[in-house]
């Protein structure tokens, strides 16, 4: 629950306050009293082993619920959408077959006209817009089923909440606009990472504060991300490198970005991604990527600066003569003998 939040807010001003995760910590052996765990803390405190969480000052407070609240909206959508199509494949009308966004301007004529009780395939084809029209005779043969009065009923209800929803989340983002206003230079600097948009950008500077004073080096901004490998090791043996759970928000977010850059043509984060992919895997590689964009926008928001692409080459570059032995292994492994020769 988040029953701190009442307490901590009430005291914050009155007095200097630290919010510790009681999961990091382990209480004395023996009976477990809340007296017991309360002097725990007091000698932690005194002996300096307690260290707080990470708490954002009032404005930043406010614009992380929005942006959490927003994400919820936008999964909620979802779910009406996934249930639309659920209702259309129970009538035996294949649209999701045929059209790719059943919520575009043509998937919402026809589920109109079906709700106004239009049932002829032909005619419900008709609605096609742009270059669905190329597509006339599947469509056709997708719109063919059997539509029923509850069908109507249930599509009636879901497109209306479909609309609230995205009302709401048009005066959302309206409200977080307005919100964001002071941090546009910040959020303009973090739209120049690739594959992270102002969305993003605001996901990003909400969930981690904007300041970077709380996080001394990138690296411990990432850990406390958790984007970093885990590390579980005894007596030489390491039995995971599993990431731990932290920040659900802001690592959605960084996947996003992290998928979205991996398609960036010619770019360094593309280039770490193909890089750790060819031995560790696709999960693994976008969670690199993802690691390398929170240490480009911890940099971007602790100096004021803005994205520089590296470009495709910036690995083999940096590492020369790594490349050089790696590709005449290859190269040997194919039967040729190499000779290096630097050029002129």
């Amino acid at each position: 629950g988040v029953y701190w939040k009442p307490v901590y807010y009430m005291l914050e001003d009155a007095c200097t306050l630290l919010l510790i995760n009681m999961v990091t910590l382990k209480h004395v052996p023996g009976r477990k009293t809340d007296v017991k765990d309360s002097e725990w803390l007091a000698q932690l405190l005194e002996c300096g082993l307690l260290r707080g969480s990470l708490v954002p000052p009032p404005p930043i407070r406010e614009l992380r619920d929005l942006t959490r609240y927003r994400v919820q909206q936008v999964r909620d959508r979802a779910q009406e959408v996934n249930r639309l199509c659920k209702v259309l494949e129970d009538a035996g009308l294949k649209l999701t077959s045929v059209l790719t966004d059943v919520m575009g301007v043509s998937g919402q004529a026809m589920i109109r006209a079906l709700i106004a009780g239009t049932t002829d395939p032909g005619v419900l084809a008709e609605l096609a817009r742009g270059r669905l029209r190329q597509k006339l005779p599947a469509l056709r043969q997708a719109l063919v089923g059997r539509f029923r009065t509850h069908h109507a009923f249930l599509l009636e209800q879901i497109l209306a909440k479909i609309d609230f929803l995205d009302e709401t989340l048009d005066r959302l983002t309206a409200e977080i606009d307005r919100h964001v206003a002071p941090f546009a230079p910040m959020l303009t600097a973090l739209d120049t990472i690739p594959g992270v948009d102002r969305i993003g950008a605001i996901s990003i500077l909400a969930e981690t504060g904007g300041d970077m004073r709380a996080f001394p080096t990138a690296a411990q901004l990432c850990s406390w991300g958790a984007m970093c490998p885990g590390q579980n090791e005894s007596a030489g043996k390491r039995r995971t490198g599993k990431t731990r759970t932290a920040n659900r928000y802001l690592r959605a977010t960084l996947i996003q970005a992290a998928l979205g850059a991996t398609h960036k043509k010619d770019s360094a984060l593309q280039a770490r991604y193909q890089r750790v992919r060819r031995h560790r895997g696709h999960k693994k590689a976008v969670v690199a990527v993802g690691h390398q964009i929170l240490e480009i926008a911890y940099y971007i928001m602790r100096d004021g600066v803005t994205y520089e692409e590296l470009g495709a080459d910036y690995f083999q570059r940096r590492d020369a003569e790594r490349a050089t032995r790696r590709h005449v292994r290859q190269l040997e492994a194919l039967g040729y003998h190499v000779t290096i020769e630097k050029a002129a």
